[in-house]
């Protein structure tokens, strides 16, 4: 039996222990509480994260779609832009050309008005004509029969009879004169046929002396040379003195003028302009300036070429220049320049087998034709050019004679070197193929056409083109006014009709032009 004094703090034990469990099953149960809360923060926390990346995720590729669209749309814009460009450029030349064609129309109708009204006049005036004629007839018939007391029956029968004698008469003499007409023409066409018959003859030779072809990139290239309205062409033409030919030979056009220079200049500026692709009048000018140097300086390089290669020192410079020249001219189809080296070569040889100075001999023969480098430019023989040439710029008198004297002329030989290149000259111009005398005679009426045209007063220059049927002048704006160019270009005709014989027509051209320039600043 348990003491009553044990009982009590038993009891106390107890509710200690009943207490203190309770405590600590109370703590157990925060404790997991509070661990759950914190699991759950995490849920929350991580799924706001996800939820945050993938929003973002979604916005990125929102934005790369949204971009690409644009992106897509802006193309296809572009490419419509650049469609509606295209059709604005083909409506507005389209416009352009209506708005010619509708200016020719306007202007051919307004011709056309004129001449309906000219002829109008005219009908008028033929219908007066031919009332005040059948007027007078009716008065003669009357007083014929006034006068002769004949009946109006008789009178018109005689008048008749009159009328058909004069009549026979005057178809007579059509007759005749048609005869003579037929006969003229007939020896005029025969003429003709003769002529085309020996210019075919020639082509092939003459095409190769006065013609320099240049190759084009494309037929598109033909437009941009002619440029708007033919402005580059004309530009290029005047610039250079030829004359330009643009045909429908594919990707190919044709430089023509008899002056070998020239041509030279005009195909080396061409292939230029057409290499750099900027063709108009400002860069034509430029470039033909420029090509006209190199062309100068090839020409001197030439020369100097040719002294080395025959042996000539001591040569002024000016010399020099001319023998360069002499590479772009020819003499009845044979090149001047390898004529020269030629008479040169053949004239030493010569005085070494007779024993006398080769080198006097080779300069003699290497000169004989300078004055072939500049007498398309001045007045006289090449004979008297070269010598008045050679004494300018003190040659030997030995060497004069020898260019003045080297053909049969009224100046004879003083020298046996002068003698020798005479022989010389005949060798090389009497070999099979040297020459022909029909390019000669061809450039002489081309150089006599200018020198026509340029004996007006106020004439600047003048060129000789399509083979000497178009002569084109240039005049001074300030000597020259428009009033008076008509008359210039009759008179320049008229003198040419005078002086030349040629087969069918010479077109003569006058072009007056003005330009004013200011520089801003």
């Amino acid at each position: 039996m348990i003491p009553p004094e044990a009982v009590i703090p038993m009891i106390v034990a107890g509710c200690a222990g009943l207490v203190f469990g309770y405590l600590l099953r109370f703590l157990f149960s925060l404790m997991s509480k509070n661990s759950l809360e914190n699991k759950a923060r995490e849920v929350v926390m991580n799924a706001e994260k996800t939820a945050e990346v993938t929003l973002k995720d979604a916005e990125i590729k929102a934005k790369d779609i949204m971009f690409k669209k644009r992106e897509e749309f802006e193309n296809e814009t572009k490419e419509k832009r650049e469609e509606f460009r295209e059709l604005e450029k083909r409506i507005n030349k389209k416009e352009d050309n209506l708005d010619a064609k509708v200016e020719i129309l306007e202007r051919k109708g307004s011709e056309f008005k004129q001449k309906e009204i000219q002829i109008n006049n005219k009908d008028q005036e033929l219908n007066r004509k031919l009332t005040k004629a059948n007027t007078n007839l009716e008065q003669q018939k009357k007083e014929l029969h006034r006068i002769s007391g004949l009946s109006r029956e008789e009178a018109k029968k005689i008048l008749l009879a009159r009328i058909e004698n004069e009549v026979d008469e005057e178809a007579s003499e059509l007759i005749k004169n048609s005869i003579e007409k037929a006969k003229n023409t007939a020896e005029k066409e025969a003429c003709n046929i003769i002529a085309h018959a020996m210019e075919k003859c020639a082509s092939d030779f003459v095409s190769n002396n006065v013609v320099s072809s240049v190759e084009l990139p494309n037929d598109d290239m033909k437009g941009r040379v002619i440029g708007r309205e033919g402005r580059n062409i004309r530009a290029f033409e005047k610039a250079t003195g030829v004359d330009l030919i643009v045909d429908d030979t594919p990707e190919l056009v044709v430089i023509s003028s008899f002056h070998g220079v020239r041509r030279e200049i005009a195909r080396l500026a061409l292939e230029r302009l057409i290499a750099d692709g900027r063709i108009h009048p400002g860069r034509i000018e430029d470039i033909v300036n420029k090509t006209r140097k190199d062309i100068a300086q090839d020409i001197r390089e030439t020369g100097e070429q040719v002294l080395e290669e025959v042996g000539v020192h001591k040569v002024h410079p000016k010399l020099v220049e001319y023998l360069g020249s002499l590479k772009y001219r020819t003499s009845y189809g044979q090149n001047v320049l390898q004529h020269s080296i030629e008479v040169s070569s053949l004239a030493g040889t010569i005085a070494s087998e007779l024993e006398l100075d080769e080198s006097t001999a080779r300069r003699a023969g290497l000169f004989h034709d300078i004055g072939k480098s500049v007498d398309q430019e001045q007045e006289g023989t090449h004979l008297e050019i070269g010598a008045k040439i050679a004494r300018k710029y003190n040659e030997k008198d030995v060497i004069i004679n020898s260019i003045e004297a080297h053909h049969e002329c009224d100046v004879e030989p003083s020298s046996i070197y002068t003698v020798i290149v005479r022989a010389a000259d005949a060798v090389s111009a009497s070999r099979p193929g040297a020459r022909r005398d029909t390019l000669e005679r061809y450039i002489q009426r081309m150089e006599k056409l200018e020198e026509m045209a340029n004996s007006f007063t106020g004439v600047s220059k003048a060129y000789a083109l399509q083979a000497g049927r178009e002569i084109r002048v240039m005049v001074q704006a300030n000597e020259v006014s428009d009033k008076s160019c008509p008359k210039l270009c009759r008179d320049i005709a008229k003198k040419i009709e005078e002086a030349l014989t040629y087969p069918g027509e010479i077109k003569v051209t006058l072009i007056r032009e003005t330009r004013n320039i200011e520089y801003a600043r």
